[in-house]
């Protein structure tokens, strides 16, 4: 059985490297899954889990669990109220240079089963993302109407957390995230995928503070990069 990578442990939390292609728990949606996150720790550590937030299917990296519902509501409080602090890492297309702001509401993303009597004409919740420009490269090989392909590496930290929100905010701005089915440029995806072999999404949740709610101390959790993203990285020419 591959474990998961456990990334701090005390006795009220812990946190893991979410693999990417993991659902973090059961639903009735993907019936036909049979690897969750929450049921592979809980068989890992031999306790019950609390999920205090998610993380994508697609996605990958930190994620952090309560060992008891007292711990998980206190925590989920600081969520709530914004005062975790979280930062991922993102591969997109084009060149992203320096810092910014995307301040662009999102209408509500409803499932067609889940959310079938859900209220269909909310307005636009308010949507926050907060960009900073860290590496860039341009490559030799065509991609569409472009003779060269231009990708940027960039670090995303939510303001708000909406549903796909970095996903849909990078796709606002005309950087589709690399790999993305959903929201991406299947070109550039194909071309990505022909040229390294690497077909994920390029979103990876890098890092995770919080203000312990039981020591009272600064807790910071970095999570490292899996095989897809070494690879990129090396074909990119790029410093870990």
């Amino acid at each position: 059985m591959v474990m998961l990578e456990i990334l701090y442990r005390d006795e009220w939390f812990v946190a893991v490297n979410k693999p990417a292609g993991m659902l973090v728990h059961r639903s009735w949606l993907d019936s036909h899954e049979t690897a969750f996150v929450m049921q592979k720790l809980r068989d890992q550590i031999g306790q019950y889990v609390f999920p205090i937030h998610r993380l994508d299917r697609p996605t990958s990296g930190v994620l952090l669990f309560a060992l008891s519902s007292e711990a998980a509501n206190l925590m989920c409080r600081q969520f709530e109220q914004k005062q975790a602090d979280k930062s991922y890492l993102a591969i997109v297309r084009g060149y992203v240079l320096g810092e910014g702001q995307i301040d662009y509401p999102l209408k509500i993303k409803l499932d067609k089963i889940a959310d079938k009597f859900a209220q269909k004409d909310k307005s636009p919740q308010e949507a926050v993302t907060d960009y900073i420009g860290l590496n860039q490269v341009e490559m030799p090989y065509a991609v569409g109407k472009y003779q060269t392909a231009r990708y940027s590496l960039v670090c995303l930290i939510p303001r708000t957390g909406r549903k796909h929100q970095l996903r849909r905010h990078l796709k606002h701005i005309f950087h589709p995230i690399l790999g993305d089915t959903q929201y991406g440029d299947l070109h550039q995806n194909r071309a990505l995928s022909q040229q390294t072999g690497c077909t994920r999404l390029f979103l990876h949740a890098n890092s995770l503070g919080f203000s312990h709610p039981f020591t009272r101390q600064s807790v910071r959790i970095d999570a490292g990069l899996d095989i897809q993203w070494q690879r990129l990285f090396q074909f990119f020419n790029w410093q870990k």
